[in-house]
């Protein structure tokens, strides 16, 4: 078994003995065992965009697109090595309970037993894609659990808008209009607000470039959840390959110490 098989078991491990402590659901997520995954026995998806210059940021002052440059190279050096830069909040990220808050932790202080836990994907993707503008709502997530059951006490929930189809051209990926007003969806104060309260989420997660849609000027979503200690992760890539729910979310971002965010790998875990 290799060293990252290894440290993914350990945490599989560590999910499914936290998720058995809790009560029955009535609609049970399929329980996937570090054996399985050692032995290639389940499907991995990778939910995280490979960083580069065209990467999509925030487009506040002081933000800068990625950078890479070579520092050393094998012709050259014997040794090839890079260094790059960016901002904390490009690409792929988590947003750190600190973010937003006062007091609470930075990025290199989430417990991982926080990074690991039941995935949960709600859909908004055909109404997004006629209102740029929409948020999901407490509505749609009461829809969603009539249809899949309950969403899972310390669950990881992902929404999915459909805004990845933009990825690649950022122009239209933060969909900016002359006033510098930003149009994409995300969640609603109230649906963020119902999930940390009613499901005590581990974190929530969307395919857009924050957890609040474009129009807010309150970010009420990002203070909402940074306020009970849980994270956002932003531009979350291939949401439409995943099921409704019957999946594990491995969050690992970078460990910058007092940092608000930063770079994370995120990995979905099904049965195959």
């Amino acid at each position: 078994m290799t060293n990252a098989a290894l440290a993914l078991a350990l945490l599989l491990t560590g999910c499914l003995s936290a998720r058995a402590a809790e009560p029955v659901e009535d609609a049970p997520d399929p329980v996937i065992t570090f054996a399985e995954v050692a032995a290639g026995k389940a499907k991995l998806i990778d939910l995280t965009y490979p960083l580069n210059a065209k990467n999509a940021y925030w487009p506040g002052d002081n933000y800068s697109p990625f950078e890479l440059k070579t520092i050393a190279s094998l012709e050259k050096d014997g040794v090839l090595s890079k260094a790059f830069s960016m901002p904390e909040h490009l690409g792929t990220h988590i947003d750190a309970p600190n973010h937003f808050e006062k007091n609470q932790p930075d990025v290199a202080e989430i417990p991982l037993e926080q990074l690991i836990g039941p995935g949960v994907v709600i859909d908004i993707e055909p109404r997004a894609e006629q209102l740029p503008d929409t948020t999901l709502s407490v509505k749609d997530l009461l829809a969603w659990e009539k249809q899949h059951g309950r969403i899972p006490n310390g669950a990881i929930v992902l929404l999915h808008t459909g805004w990845g189809r933009f990825w690649n051209n950022y122009t239209r990926y933060k969909n900016q209009d002359a006033t510098g007003r930003l149009h994409f969806p995300s969640y609603s104060a109230d649906a963020a607000r119902w999930l940390v309260e009613k499901r005590q989420v581990r974190g929530v997660g969307v395919d857009t470039l924050s957890i609040d849609h474009g129009l807010s000027r309150d970010f009420a979503v990002h203070h909402i959840v940074n306020a009970a200690g849980k994270y956002g992760l932003e531009n979350v890539a291939h949401l439409d390959k995943l099921p409704p729910r019957g999946f594990y979310v491995i969050v690992a971002p970078i460990r910058i110490e007092s940092g608000s965010g930063g770079p994370a790998r995120v990995i979905a875990v099904l049965r195959k």
